[in-house]
C-alpha cells in the first residue's frame, strides 16, 4: 500500500467506520418504490411496496451474489436484524452484475445458499438501483419510518454506525408515535432434503474409508450451506460420515463437535491432513482423515481489514474470506476472496503472510507485490505453475516460481461471455474452479456459464469439455474421468474427458450497469464521507483519508490519477479516448469524540468503484460517490 494511506492507530478497535448523519441535521428524501421484475423472494408469494412498511426502519441492501464484499455485508447485518427484529426491516435488493445473475433461478439459489433471512426483490433490470442512484455493490440505504431515505452507505463495515442510527430513529419515532413494532414480512422457504446443500469445492482422499476399490479413494466435499465437510464414497453419491455439527460456529475437536461457517477449498498436505478454507470464519483450520479431529490453524476468527499485520504468526493475524487452497512450492497458497490477493500459509514456520496483489480490484500483471486480482476463487498447483480463477474478471491467470503473475484468459472486470478460440479473444462468466490436467492445460470450472472449459497453453485456445451443469465450483481428476461440482444441483457429476472439445455458439457480454456520461475536459471528482455522530476524523497519524484513481484504459486519464490524501480532485480527461472506466478506491478513519475515553475506539472505512464512463459533450462535469453519507449535490 502507498504510504499516503494512514494506518489506523494500536489502540483502534478491528472494523470499519460507517455513516450516521446527525439527527439534527438529517436530510430527508422520499423514497422510490421498490420495483423489480424478478419479483418478491422470502415473503410467501406477498409483493410488498414501501407503504407496507410505513411505521418500520428500512434497511435496503442493494446486492449482488458474486460480490465477496456484499456477503461480507450479509453476515455483517444478521446481529443488527435480530436485535431489532421488531423495528428494522432489512430488503435485499438483488442487482446483477453478470448475465447469469439476472436469472431468477439463480437469485432463488443465491438467497438459500448465503441463509438470507430477510425479504429480497429481484430486480434483474437495476430498475430500483437506478431510482436510487446507486453506484456500487454493495450499498446500504437507510429509510425511516415516514418513508424518507436518511442514510446512505457504499462498501462493507456498517454495522456499527446504523445501529446507532436505528437507535436515533426508534428513539425521535417512539416519541412522534410514528413507530410501529411487530413481526417483520419475512417469511422463510420450505427446506429441501438433499445429502448435499451447494457443495464448493473438493478433493479425493488418497485412502479415506471408501467402501468400493472402483474408481480410487473417496472424495472430501465442502457442503458449504450445512457448514460441513462430507466424504462420500468412490461414487460420488453414498454418504460415509459428516464433519461438523451442521450449526455455523468455529469450534475445533473430533468430527462430531466441530464447527465451520460456510467452508470452501479443501487440500491435501504433504502428511495426509486436509486443510480446509473455512470461509466466514476467515480462518484455515485442518482435518485428519484418520482420526476425525479438526483444528484451526491460521486466522483469528476476525476479518482483515486495512491497517491490519499482513504478516506473522498465523494464529494472530486476520484473514478475509479465504475461499480456495492449494499446496504449491512447499506453502499451502490461499485465494483471499475478500481482499483480492493470495496469502500463503507455512505450516513449518506456522505463519501466514500476504504473497501477491495489492488488495485493489482489478486486472493487472506483473511481480507480485503489483498485481491486482479480482476475488480469486480457484486454486491449482502443477510443478511450476499456480492456476487461479480470478472470478470478478472473468479471468483465468498463474503465478510462476518467480513470483511473476500472468493473464491466459480475461480482459477486466466488466467484460465476460461464453467465446471459445484463442485465449486472447475467449470469454468466460465468473469462473471459480481450476484444474490441472496431466497434459499440461487446464480445466476451468467456468461457473456462470454452466460449463466446463479448458485453456491450453500449448496452442493457446480455449474450449469447452462440458455444457449444461449447473453452477459448476470445482472438479477433480480421476483416471480418465473428471468429477465436476455442480454446486447448484448439490451433488457430483462425473464426466468422460471428451476427446474432442464440445461446440458452442459464442457469445459476449458486457455489465448491464449504465455507463455514467461525463463531459470532455476537466471532471470533478468528490468522494462524500460524513463521520458518524459522536465521532471525528481521526488526524492523530497524519491524514486520515486516501483517495486512489486509475483508469481503464490509463490513457483515459490525462491528469489526475495516482494517490492523495484529500477526498476531492480534479480529473483530466484526455482528447480522443471516449469510454473506459475510472477505478476509485477511497479510505476514511474516525475516532470516538468523547475528551473522556483515554483510548478511543476508531474505525477504517473503505470502498472501490469501477465507474464505467462515457465522453460525451452534455455529460456531467462532477462525479459524486458516496461513501457515506448523502450526497448534496448529487
Amino acid at each position: 500500500m502507498s504510504d499516503a494511506f494512514p494506518r489506523a492507530p494500536p489502540e483502534c478497535a478491528t472494523g470499519w467506520v460507517a455513516l450516521n448523519v446527525h439527527m439534527a441535521s438529517r436530510a430527508r428524501v422520499r423514497a422510490p418504490e421498490l420495483v423489480g421484475k424478478g419479483g418478491w423472494l422470502n415473503t410467501g408469494d406477498k409483493e410488498l411496496t414501501l407503504s407496507d412498511l410505513r411505521g418500520r426502519i428500512v434497511v435496503l441492501d442493494f446486492w449482488t451474489f458474486c460480490c465477496v464484499n456484499c456477503l461480507h455485508v450479509l453476515d455483517e447485518l444478521r446481529e443488527l436484524e435480530e436485535r431489532h427484529r421488531d423495528t428494522v426491516v432489512i430488503i435485499g435488493v438483488h442487482s446483477p452484475k453478470f448475465v447469469h445473475e439476472a436469472e431468477h433461478q439463480a437469485v432463488v439459489d443465491a438467497v438459500e445458499r448465503y441463509e438470507v433471512e430477510h425479504p429480497v426483490l429481484d430486480d434483474p433490470e437495476l430498475a430500483t438501483w437506478k431510482q436510487y442512484a446507486v453506484r456500487a455493490w454493495p450499498t446500504l440505504v437507510v429509510i425511516d419510518p415516514e418513508g424518507y431515505v436518511v442514510a446512505q452507505h457504499a462498501g462493507e463495515g456498517h454495522a456499527h454506525a446504523i445501529e446507532k442510527l436505528v437507535e436515533e430513529l426508534e428513539a425521535e419515532h417512539e416519541a412522534k408515535g410514528t413507530l410501529r413494532r411487530g413481526d417483520g414480512p419475512y417469511v422463510p422457504p420450505e427446506p429441501v432434503a438433499t445429502d448435499l446443500r451447494f457443495p464448493g469445492k473438493a478433493i479425493q482422499l488418497p485412502g479415506g474409508t471408501s467402501r468400493t476399490e472402483s474408481g480410487g479413494g473417496s472424495f472430501l466435499v465442502s457442503d458449504t450451506t450445512r457448514h460441513q465437510l462430507v466424504e462420500l464414497d468412490a461414487d460420488g453419491e453414498s454418504v460415509l460420515r459428516r464433519i461438523g455439527t451442521g450449526e455455523r460456529g468455529l469450534s475445533d475437536g473430533p468430527a462430531e463437535r466441530a464447527a465451520f461457517s460456510e467452508p470452501q477449498g479443501l487440500a491435501l498436505l504433504p502428511g495426509g491432513t486436509v486443510i480446509v478454507a473455512d470461509t466466514v470464519n476467515h480462518a484455515l483450520r485442518t482435518f485428519d482423515p484418520a482420526t476425525g479431529e479438526v483444528a484451526t490453524v491460521a486466522g483469528t476468527g476476525r476479518q482483515w481489514w486495512q491497517g491490519s499485520a499482513t504478516e506473522g504468526p498465523a494464529r494472530e493475524v486476520d484473514l478475509s474470506s479465504p475461499w480456495d487452497v492449494a499446496y504449491f512450492d512447499g506453502l499451502v497458497w490461499i485465494a483471499m476472496a475478500g481482499v483480492h490477493q493470495l496469502w500463503t500459509y507455512d505450516p513449518e514456520a506456522g505463519t501466514v503472510r500476504a504473497a501477491a496483489g495489492t488488495t485493489n480490484e482489478g486486472l493487472v500483471d506483473g511481480p507480485a507485490a503489483e498485481a491486482w486480482f479480482a476475488q480469486p476463487s480457484g486454486l491449482a498447483a502443477t510443478e511450476d505453475k499456480l492456476w487461479i480463477a480470478d472470478s470478478e474478471t472473468s479471468a483465468v491467470r498463474w503465478i510462476d516460481r518467480e513470483g511473476v503473475v500472468h493473464t491466459a484468459v480475461g480482459t477486466g472486470l466488466f467484460d465476460f461471455g461464453h467465446r471459445d478460440g484463442a485465449a486472447d479473444q475467449a470469454l468466460l462468466q465468473h469462473p471459480l474452479g481450476v484444474t490441472a490436467l496431466p497434459d499440461g492445460s487446464v480445466a476451468v470450472a467456468d461457473t456462470y456459464n454452466h460449463a466446463l472449459r479448458r485453456f491450453d497453453p500449448a496452442t493457446g485456445e480455449v474450449t469447452t469439455l462440458a455444457t449444461d451443469l449447473r453452477e459448476p465450483s470445482d472438479a477433480v481428476l480421476v483416471g480418465d474421468d473428471i468429477v465436476v461440482v455442480e454446486s447448484a444441483r448439490h451433488r457430483l457429476t462425473r464426466l468422460r474427458l471428451p476427446e474432442e472439445a464440445v461446440r458452442v455458439e459464442s457469445v459476449a457480454h458486457r455489465t448491464q450497469r449504465a455507463a455514467t456520461e461525463v463531459a470532455p475536459g476537466r471532471l470533478k471528482l468528490d468522494v462524500v464521507f460524513q463521520a458518524p455522530a459522536g465521532q471525528k476524523l481521526d488526524t492523530r497519524y497524519g491524514p486520515s483519508t486516501r483517495l486512489l484513481v486509475s483508469s481503464t484504459p490509463p490513457e483515459l486519464l490525462a491528469e489526475g490519477d495516482g494517490a492523495g490524501t484529500d477526498l476531492s480532485r480534479e480529473l483530466v480527461l484526455a482528447d480522443g479516448v471516449t469510454e473506459g472506466v475510472l477505478h476509485v478506491s477511497a479510505m476514511a478513519a474516525s475516532c470516538d469524540d468523547a475528551p473522556d475515553i483515554e483510548y478511543p475506539a476508531c474505525h477504517v472505512h473503505q470502498q472501490d468503484w469501477g465507474v464505467p464512463v462515457t465522453v460525451t459533450a452534455d455529460g456531467t462535469a462532477r462525479l459524486g460517490l458516496v461513501l457515506a453519507g448523502l450526497d448534496s449535490e448529487g
